[in-house]
């Protein structure tokens, strides 16, 4: 799928980075979708998520599919999906959240890649603005740079699917 890709790259953070992973590629392919979904369904539903959101561009497939899948396999019911802007919107309703995000709702909030964790706390800030209580953070990838540690310490339940040493060398989270 070619998620994966050495050079220079600038990462979201404004870091410097010999690989770039592009969750984009894998959460855009279908059966990337799918595998993606098959492995965080359960975390959200062991979690008590009753929705899953992220900051968009990079979470709104994954977020889709997990959705979607929730709905195919009905043990547990159906995680509605939302989206969080970087800021919101200037026409239509103005909103920062798109989707079905209700107040007092327990949900999980997912990105593609978690480096620093800046737009995992953007996307988790706006949830509890809303009045939403954040019982999970996910991650396809943990680049393992001090953002998964600072989810942790500031004390949200995260878990990635993957994980990446400072060589881009890519090992299953167990």
């Amino acid at each position: 799928m070619g998620a994966l890709r050495y050079g220079d790259f600038t990462l979201t953070s404004g870091r410097k980075s010999s690989y770039y992973f592009d969750g984009r590629l894998l959460s855009l392919d279908p059966e990337g979708a799918y595998l993606i979904a098959r492995a965080l369904l359960p975390l959200v539903r062991s979690a008590g998520a009753q929705a899953i959101g992220g900051p968009t561009l990079a979470a709104d497939p994954i977020v889709t599919a997990v959705s979607m899948a929730s709905h195919l396999e009905p043990d547990g019911g159906p995680i509605p999906a939302f989206i969080v802007r970087k800021e919101a919107k200037q026409h239509g309703m103005g909103n920062a959240v798109e989707g079905h995000l209700k107040p007092g709702s327990r949900v999980a909030v997912v990105d593609d890649t978690c480096t620093t964790g800046g737009s995992l706390f953007l996307a988790i800030e706006a949830a509890e603005a809303a009045g939403c209580t954040v019982v999970k953070v996910l991650a396809v990838l943990d680049r393992c740079e001090g953002g998964g540690e600072e989810l942790r310490n500031r004390g949200y339940d995260f878990t990635s699917l993957l994980l990446a040493n400072s060589s881009g060398e890519i090992e299953v989270a167990g």
